[in-house]
């Protein structure tokens, strides 16, 4: 067999030394099984380091959908609550500020029933006890609408379903 960069070196098979460049007959499998360990040792720290990351994203990483009340209402018979019918304006933006959707320019409300998965869970969840002629500013974390999305959301109307 030819060593084209360095002979064939001895090392002394310890979990603590480093793998050796070259197998030779003497050493071939302690160098290998150093080689393995090495890369245990390796996956083994990255594993931890990546725990340690998940559990701090998924604690302090995970944002919280955030209810900024724009406009409120001094009179309000009836709030908002999970099966009612709801006629809304609103614009959504990406959280750089960019205008992807707009019930404005059409002066189309947008109607649809309130938490019954019409709608992405940062609707169901951010339009609940709303006033009709209230204004709300949702900022939606990615993991109640796919991406970070700002609304801005106008309630014009409220049917409520008669109870049975």
């Amino acid at each position: 067999m030819q060593w084209w960069w360095n002979p064939p070196v001895t090392y002394p098979c310890s979990i603590f030394s480093l793998p050796s460049p070259t197998f030779s007959r003497s050493v071939g499998v302690c160098a290998h099984r150093n080689m393995r360990l090495s890369w245990v040792r390796v996956l083994t720290v990255l594993s931890i380091c990546l725990s340690a990351v998940a559990t701090a994203t998924g604690t302090e990483g995970k944002r919280k959908l955030q209810i900024g009340v724009k406009k409120r209402v001094d009179h309000c018979p009836i709030k908002s609550r999970k099966g009612d019918v709801l006629h809304m304006h609103y614009t959504g933006k990406l959280e750089d500020g960019t205008e992807f959707d707009s019930s404005l320019p059409q002066n189309q409300p947008f109607v649809f029933s309130l938490g019954t998965g019409q709608v992405i869970k940062g609707w169901d969840q951010g339009l609940l006890g709303m006033c009709e002629g209230e204004k709300r500013k949702l900022v939606i974390p990615s993991e109640l609408g796919g991406a970070t999305l700002v609304f801005e959301v106008e309630l014009l109307k409220i049917e409520r379903r008669s109870e049975l």
